[in-house]
């Protein structure tokens, strides 16, 4: 019998420790098999110590190759020529893409058979498998990455006296029973691979950046480090109403959150985009990819109608108490709109999902200016009189403000050069009318 190398079959003249891409590259393929023992020109060789070559396979197949193939490969003695051949039979595997242990799910590690060698197989080739194998469902798929860390994770857990181990990482679908860590893992792991896009805008428009930044590491860390940069540009504003003041921050706390915690929750993870966020002085905006479920309506989402595209990880954020019942975000942040003129706003179109929610201290008809930062703080009781009247004396300033003629004479300059207000008429007549 004449030997040849094919498509299926691999000779080897003796036992090499590459013969682990050759069952790796069978496995992921059609399957095939690898002859030890015969020259790759067809010549009939032999083994010595063929009962250690076999050990020394059998090996590193249990050792070497990831997920366990040892169910879908067969280790045989044969004798041709009367020497001794070892013929490793390997089928196609269920579980693919099979990949050396040392190299990792990247193409490094994968090998596909490509006519009469075994060759790396392409990024996009391994996803293919992995979605042929492991279904839809991006979460639990396999991830591509498999060197993966779970400090902040940790830190989550450790804040609620909550234990993270095997079992648990199981049972949340971090990682499935094999010990191979899912797409879900990657989520929420130190290297998870997408990423939160913030900018801020001065103005109306995205001509003029101020500021910007991009969040990345686990979701846990995204989203604190998101919510904190939102929250030193969110400003407040001061009114007074005789002796008592009352503060409001241009953005609510609360629905900065639950929109946040949407977003990242809900959005779509197959898509290799950013999260992004972007501050206007009149608004915010947070555009998640994805866009709503298939068959789920903008309209039954306002209604409180949840469909969860992650399940597990809207299942962990749950136990972690960082949202507290599915299809309650939308609702609690138009409630915490109750008192504003401009209510959120809820886009979504193919591909993508947007909140706006408005700035409560910014312009609106009444034409009062927009009073964010504390350099206007101190001017919030003349504003305030402005509501009552159009003009103002210097005698006015000095009651609301409760200061002499000196001080508010400098207070009404002060205003004038920021161009808050103007000054109209002379001598006694002279009087002050706001500007915007």
């Amino acid at each position: 019998m004449r030997y040849y190398e094919s498509e299926t079959i691999e000779l080897k003249e003796k036992y090499v420790s590459d013969i682990k891409k050759e069952i790796v590259a069978f496995a992921n393929t059609i399957g095939g098999v690898i002859y030890v023992g015969i020259s790759n020109t067809g010549e009939v060789v032999g083994v010595e110590s063929a009962d250690f070559v076999m050990q020394q396979i059998s090996n590193a197949v249990r050792d070497s190759i990831r997920p366990d193939v040892s169910m879908f490969t067969a280790v045989e003695l044969i004798a041709e020529k009367e020497k001794a051949i070892v013929k490793v039979t390997v089928n196609q595997g269920t579980k693919r893409p099979y990949y050396l242990a040392d190299k990792g799910l990247r193409p490094s590690g994968v090998y596909v058979r490509n006519g009469t060698t075994s060759a790396p197989a392409s990024e996009d080739s391994i996803r293919m498998m992995i979605k042929t194998t492991d279904g839809d469902s991006f979460e639990a798929n396999r991830s591509m990455i498999q060197d993966l860390t779970f400090d902040d994770l940790s830190k989550e857990f450790d804040q609620r006296n909550l234990a993270l181990t095997e079992v648990q990482m199981e049972n949340l679908g971090i990682m499935s029973s094999d010990k191979i860590y899912t797409n879900m893992g990657l989520l929420v792991s130190d290297q998870c691979r997408h990423s939160i896009k913030l900018a801020i805008f001065q103005g109306k428009t995205k001509s003029v950046f101020k500021d910007r930044a991009e969040f990345v590491g686990s979701l846990f860390r995204q989203m604190e480090d998101a919510y904190r940069l939102i929250d030193f540009y969110n400003g407040t504003s001061a009114s007074f109403h005789a002796l008592l003041r009352t503060d409001r921050r241009d953005y609510p706390e609360d629905a900065i959150r639950e929109a946040l915690l949407n977003a990242v929750v809900h959005r779509e993870y197959s898509f290799s985009g950013s999260t992004l966020i972007n501050l206007y002085t009149d608004r915010l905006e947070i555009i998640s990819l994805g866009g709503l479920v298939a068959g789920l309506s903008l309209e039954a989402a306002m209604m409180g109608a949840s469909l969860s595209r992650n399940e597990k990880l809207a299942a962990l954020f749950y136990r972690l108490s960082l949202i507290e019942a599915f299809g309650t975000g939308i609702s609690k942040i138009m409630e915490s709109y109750n008192d504003a003129v401009q209510k959120p706003v809820f886009e979504n179109v193919e591909g993508a999902f947007r909140v706006t929610l408005p700035n409560m201290n910014a312009e609106i008809d009444s034409g009062l200016p927009k009073r964010e930062s504390v350099e206007y703080e101190k001017y919030v009781p003349v504003f305030t009189l402005f509501e009552e009247q159009s003009e103002l004396s210097r005698r006015d300033v000095e009651r609301v403000m409760g200061v002499g003629t000196t001080q508010a004479v400098n207070i009404i300059n002060q205003m004038t050069e920021e161009g808050l207000v103007k000054k109209v008429g002379r001598g006694k007549n002279t009087r002050y009318k706001r500007s915007l």
